[in-house]
């Protein structure tokens, strides 16, 4: 076996957490529209979140290849490319896990009902008050289960990420990679140690994530 590279790991932890952070921004006034809504369009864009679940990696990675390219629209517009970036990577894990941080808060701010907000706002409080007082308190449980599911998914990214960062050593590399590398040049015990510390550190996750969970007070509308 050869010298164990924590490289990828540390990359890859790296990559998880930066995209977990953005997605919950991203994610929640997503979700909380999509709980609150009546538009007609409500059904095309639960659709659109959720294309990565059924999508084949390689076919989001594929389109994120041409879109961040330095011929795509965003290549043109800033003259230069995302591709085998950790910039690119996050762009990309952020598509790919979106689903995976939308679902849980959708469900969570249903959950909370409209009871809560409209006593918040019979005391004057301001929509962005409610939501930031009210709403996302009484949905902790849907935020905990958000980032753990965003970040393991993450985590665990081989195809999206390898069609469009590569395997750069230090900049791309993520541990899903480096285990591939490994199996395909035979050696397995590096490939083992990498993938039982994966397995490891994936279960310990979700064991405090379900623990926690039946200790957060659940509320009803």
């Amino acid at each position: 076996m050869s010298e164990f590279d924590f490289g990828p790991l540390w990359l890859s932890l790296r990559l998880a957490a930066v995209t977990t952070l953005l997605l919950l921004v991203v994610a929640s006034p997503v979700a909380w529209w999509l709980a609150r809504t009546r538009s007609p369009m409500r059904a095309a864009v639960e659709a659109v979140v959720a294309l990565p679940l059924v999508l084949p990696p390689t076919v989001l990675g594929f389109y994120l290849l041409l879109l961040l390219g330095p011929q795509g629209p965003l290549g043109v517009l800033t003259g230069s490319t995302l591709t085998f970036t950790f910039s690119g990577l996050v762009i990309a894990s952020i598509l790919y896990s979106l689903p995976f941080v939308v679902q849980p808060l959708h469900n969570a701010f249903e959950a909370v009902g409209g009871k809560p907000l409209e006593t918040a706002w019979c005391l004057r409080a301001s929509p962005l008050d409610a939501f930031l007082t009210v709403a996302m308190p009484q949905a902790a449980r849907g935020y905990l289960t958000a980032a753990v599911l965003g970040f393991t998914h993450t985590l665990g990214e081989f195809g999206v990420v390898l069609m469009v960062g590569g395997n750069i050593p230090g900049q791309t590399r993520v541990i899903s990679i480096a285990i591939y590398d490994q199996v395909e040049t035979l050696d397995y015990a590096s490939a083992h140690l990498m993938s039982a510390l994966l397995l490891g550190f994936s279960f310990v996750v979700l064991l405090v994530v379900y623990t926690l969970n039946r200790h957060l007070p659940a509320h009803h509308s």
